[in-house]
């Protein structure tokens, strides 16, 4: 793991109740992989091996650099901008 200018001010907000799931899968129809939390507003989107790849989008859609798995039993944090697990 390494470190990156874009963790040292996070807010790591909590997901919003009822957010067990990716949003964006439920309206498409399909089914997440995994599950990964914005650490800057809290959204919950579904990772590169699932169909639409969510939580990347979020990213180009609103440059947050910096997510965790939002999977039970992982603590993981990856930085979009650096490409690397911080």
């Amino acid at each position: 793991m390494s470190e990156c200018p874009h963790t040292a001010t996070l807010p790591r907000p909590e997901p919003a109740p009822g957010s067990e799931t990716c949003p964006e899968c439920v309206i498409a129809g399909t089914t997440p992989v995994h599950l990964r939390l914005c650490l800057v507003c809290g959204h919950v989107g579904c990772c590169d091996s699932s169909p639409l790849r969510h939580a990347t989008a979020h990213f180009h859609e609103t440059d947050h650099a910096v997510m965790r798995s939002f999977e039970p039993g992982e603590d993981w944090r990856w930085c979009f901008v650096d490409g690397a697990l911080v």
